[in-house]
């Protein structure tokens, strides 16, 4: 069977999708889907293509013990909608940028990221680009919520195809 993949999308790619990224590898880790699971991230500009994440991205993951310094920014490519079993959109407008931009023949699942999380309040991951030091640790928490779930969702997911 093939690998399940995984695509996070932001808009710039430098740190909330990057941070999905490096959070949801580190979880893998901890599962027997550690080998099972393709991810990746991109953005729906490209703006900062070919940049690392956002250093206030990269030190409030340091602090949670996740490495997010080898990640570069890209932007989403046509192929990624074929590629990709699941395209997590933070925000409404990440989601409404993908379908707009989707192919024909796409195999990607595209939802907010979110959806996944256990007894949120918010159904989008805010910016935290223009915030503090707040707003990246903010960012954190709800991504380490909803990485807990999808981690559920992806195990049934693979448990009902066998």
């Amino acid at each position: 069977m093939r690998p399940y993949s995984i695509l996070f999308v932001c808009m710039g790619n430098i740190c909330r999708s990057p941070t999905a990224e490096g959070v949801f590898k580190e979880k893998l880790k901890n599962t027997p889907l550690v080998n099972s699971v393709i991810v990746d991230s991109a953005g729906t500009t490209s703006y900062h293509s070919g940049e690392p994440p956002d250093k206030r991205a990269t030190a409030a993951a340091a602090r949670r013990g996740v490495d997010l310094s080898v990640q570069r920014s890209r932007q989403v490519e046509r192929e990624d909608f074929k590629k990709f079993d699941l395209i997590l959109a933070m925000d409404q407008s990440n989601i409404s940028w993908l379908r707009k931009n989707m192919i024909a023949g796409s195999v990607a699942d595209i939802k907010l990221f979110l959806t996944f999380g256990k007894d949120l309040l918010e159904s989008e991951v805010p910016d935290p680009y223009y915030g503090g030091r707040n707003g990246f640790e903010h960012v954190l928490d709800l991504i380490e919520n909803a990485s807990e779930g999808l981690i559920e969702y992806i195990q049934k997911r693979l448990e009902n195809l066998e």
